[in-house]
């Protein structure tokens, strides 16, 4: 292993990022990586912080867990909720103690909302309200969410502008915000100001990014299918029927509009109305395999959106050895 960084250097980063899409190896580069650099890792994923997720998260194993440190995963039940604000604060108090332990931080995943919170700052705006948002939930079970996209459309007509009256969770932010302040997530937007932000602006110098880019969508569907194919194999809906036990736990919380799991909840669903609950898996491979595929391709808009990423094919060549370069070129190990 090559020797630990200078991270009291002024031009030291923070911490490393590395993103990219589902399925395009993350994962197996920053393990790499971790033979060759002190890493300790921070996963970057909404999904992988809940307990008793495991097959369908693609969480690491309990031997890579072992073999690395990992931080960030398996840290709430899938009752509770989690927000990019909380992840930022989270992840940079990681890092310090990581970097106080010369060792180098290495932040993984693909929630590209919780890398852009961590280098870019957020909104000093209201944070969650529990209850608010269970009223909203229920409205939604009892009208539908189109039903509440004309509600907020009234108080919000910005945001709902560019929302799909379908999109379920962003509605249902919206409205918190609406009811819970009394202004609108538009005007709470507009009010926000670089003084105002209450995380900082440490962006590109602090929080280096890499993106792993795939120059093949074919490349990266297949990869996508076959991990999908393992998942099944693997005991995905099991996982889920065990969930569903769990008191509490129901298709509106943020932990069930997962990929994947979503999918597989509606299934059960569907087959337990026509009384077909335990006559075999239920049909749902195919339209999470179209989720995965429009997740991948959200993914992949977002980091085009960031100009100072630096990119890395990951279907092409040796992408483990053209992030070991870029680590060296930012002053996080020998030259």
């Amino acid at each position: 292993m090559q020797p630990a960084p200078d991270l009291a250097s002024d031009t030291a980063p923070w911490g490393l990022c590395l993103a990219g899409p589902t399925a395009c190896g993350k994962s197996a580069v920053a393990l790499a990586l971790a033979q060759r650099f002190p890493v300790e890792i921070i996963s970057v994923d909404s999904a992988q912080i809940y307990r008793g997720m495991n097959i369908g998260t693609a969480k690491p194993s309990a031997a890579e867990r072992a073999a690395v440190a990992h931080h960030l995963i398996d840290i709430l039940d899938p009752t509770e909720s989690y927000s990019a604000a909380r992840f930022a604060a989270d992840a940079t108090r990681l890092a310090a103690e990581i970097r106080h332990r010369g060792r180098l931080p290495l932040l993984v995943g693909g929630t590209m909302l919780y890398f852009k919170t961590l280098r870019d700052g957020i909104s000093a705006m209201p944070g969650a309200h529990a209850d608010v948002r269970a009223q909203i939930v229920a409205e939604a079970a009892e009208r539908g969410w189109p039903a509440l996209h004309q509600e907020l459309a009234l108080v919000d007509p910005d945001t709902a502008a560019r929302l799909a009256p379908r999109d379920a969770q962003r509605i249902e932010r919206a409205l918190e915000v609406w009811r819970s302040s009394g202004r609108s997530l538009s005007e709470w937007h507009r009010l926000d100001t670089p003084r105002q932000r209450v995380l900082g602006q440490a962006g590109a110098t602090r929080w280096p990014l890499l993106a792993l880019e795939p120059q093949s969508r074919a490349w990266l569907h297949q990869r996508i299918e076959a991990r999908l194919q393992a998942m099944q194999q693997d005991g995905l809906v099991g996982e889920v029927l065990g969930l569903r036990r769990q008191a509490g736990l129901h298709l509106g919380l943020p932990a069930m509009r997962c990929v994947g799991y979503r999918q597989v909840w509606q299934a059960l669903d569907v087959a337990e109305n026509a009384g077909h609950a335990g006559n075999g898996s239920p049909d749902w491979f195919n339209t999470a395999l179209a989720s995965t595929r429009q997740l991948a391709k959200r993914q992949l808009t977002w980091l085009r959106s960031i100009s100072d990423r630096h990119v890395v094919p990951c279907d092409i060549g040796d992408p483990l050895l053209a992030v070991q370069n870029w680590v060296r070129s930012l002053n996080c190990g020998p030259s």
